[in-house]
């Protein structure tokens, strides 16, 4: 076990997003979209730091790097920047938008995407510890699960951004459609999608993982 595994890598992402916060704070009132951005970028920088220090790959190592991979039975999937897991991290965004809106809702919208970004990469950095590499290599469908590269993570957590702006700008019906046709359309096509997800990490059934591997 190295030291950068479990759920330390989290942690660090969470507590720099509060440094950078704290010393960016008086520049807040006049400059609060800018003072975000920065935040959300250096947040980001530290994820990838994490997930280097890790032995993640920048990007695919064994071909070019492309913008989509559709396969995700390939060991391109979670390596190049998008592919059909992607859509569960626009996803992450809508839930993230509805946590924060319950938790600090009189925040300034820009002080909510930082919380919810800082959300996104301390998964991504979780997700990269070989604890939790483990946990999908045994329980879900995921059995050739390596890691993600570099890019992906980025790319995923600007899909986490995207699903929160989305869900900002849009009605709340138009959202809920759009997840729930999401999932519906990530079980048909995948077989997966993110409540199977959640449901094979923390509590796998049988069942489920059979009718995944195509029982």
């Amino acid at each position: 076990m190295t030291l950068l595994d479990g759920y330390l890598p989290p942690l660090l992402v969470i507590a720099a997003a509060l440094i950078f916060g704290l010393v960016f704070k008086a520049y807040e009132r006049r400059h609060r979209i800018r003072t975000s951005a920065i935040v959300i970028a250096l947040v980001i920088g530290v994820m990838v730091a994490l997930e280097l220090g890790m032995g993640r790959p920048v990007s695919y190592q064994n071909g070019p790097v492309r913008l989509w991979s559709g396969d995700v039975a390939s060991d391109e999937n979670s390596q190049q920047i998008a592919d059909a897991y992607t859509f569960t991290h626009v996803i992450h965004g809508a839930l993230f938008y509805g946590l924060t809106r319950l938790l600090i809702g009189p925040a300034p919208i820009a002080l909510r995407v930082v919380v919810a970004i800082t959300l996104e990469a301390a998964w991504e950095a979780l997700e990269n510890t070989d604890m939790v590499i483990n946990r999908y290599r045994a329980a879900t469908v995921s059995l050739g699960y390596y890691g993600d590269s570099v890019t992906n993570s980025v790319a995923d957590v600007l899909a986490c951004l995207v699903g929160f702006l989305l869900t900002w700008k849009l009605p709340r019906s138009a959202t809920i459609t759009w997840v729930v046709a999401t999932e519906v359309i990530l079980a048909w096509w995948i077989r997966d999608n993110l409540t199977l997800n959640i449901i094979m990490l923390v509590y796998p059934i049988e069942a489920i993982q059979r009718w995944q591997l195509g029982g």
